[in-house]
């Protein structure tokens, strides 16, 4: 009987399929699933995977997937990990003093940081349109930065939103992000919400990125900024950030 080798390609994808599935495997039981092939093919294909930033080779003979994440609507958004969020939130709210001047970005977890700190004698600057839709007293002082309506994450950017973030200066901002890794740094799905990021960064005295923790380690489309110079903000510890960044939890 005529056996029919995979080509490279298809050898991948079937790794990638194994991988998905899991998330994490140790390569010994990829190995079972690939009986006629040899392991240094099998690393060849893994190096060529992780080359590629499908996936990513840990210590210990482990394989774990990098999930490159798109947008998902904030409506869907909000509904996940909400205690998580609440949490960010609460822990990002304990860090703003009346007086403060801040950049609040768009996202589930910054919308529900502005419920929280709208009773403070501070000024927002923001391009999170949720903002229209607080109803409860406001002592904050908000300024909505202008620029192109995003409806899937209800937010302002462009080049409108960039013309005025360049003459702005706050001493605390708090960015959303929608993956973080201590290689790949802070991604976002879109180049406009990229460079505004970007742009707060540059014009901040410190800057905290507030995200829940299944943000860890995942990939999205356009990277923002490294790890530098921010404080993460999240619900639990994650030991390969620690050692990259600040980390607050509680």
């Amino acid at each position: 009987m005529k056996v029919i080798m995979m080509i490279p390609y298809e050898r991948q994808q079937k790794l990638l399929d194994i991988i998905e599935n899991k998330e994490l495997v140790k390569i010994d039981e990829l190995q079972e699933e690939f009986p006629k092939i040899s392991s240094s093919t099998l690393r060849r294909d893994l190096k060529e995977l992780e080359k590629n930033r499908k996936i990513e080779l840990l210590s210990g003979g482990a394989v774990k997937l990098i999930s490159t994440k798109g947008e998902i609507p904030i409506s869907t958004r909000s509904t996940l990990y909400s205690q998580e969020k609440e949490k960010v939130a609460e822990i990002a709210a304990n860090l703003i003093e009346d007086g403060d001047t801040i950049y609040l970005d768009s996202g589930s977890t910054a919308s529900m940081l502005f419920q929280k700190i709208i009773g403070k004698k501070i000024t927002i600057y923001t391009s999170n349109t949720d903002v229209f839709s607080i109803r409860e007293h406001i002592e904050a002082d908000i300024i909505i930065l202008g620029g192109r309506y995003s409806p899937v994450n209800s937010s302002l950017h462009g080049s409108l939103t960039e013309s005025v973030l360049k003459n702005l200066y706050f001493n605390k901002s708090f960015l959303g992000a929608n993956g973080i890794d201590e290689k790949l740094g802070v991604t976002t799905p879109t180049i406009e919400e990229a460079n505004k990021k970007r742009l707060v960064k540059e014009h901040s005295d410190q800057v905290y990125l507030i995200c829940d923790s299944s943000k860890f380690h995942n990939l999205s489309n356009v990277k923002a900024f490294d790890l530098e110079d921010v404080i993460i903000i999240s619900d639990k510890e994650d030991d390969k950030l620690s050692d990259n960044v600040s980390l607050i939890v509680k």
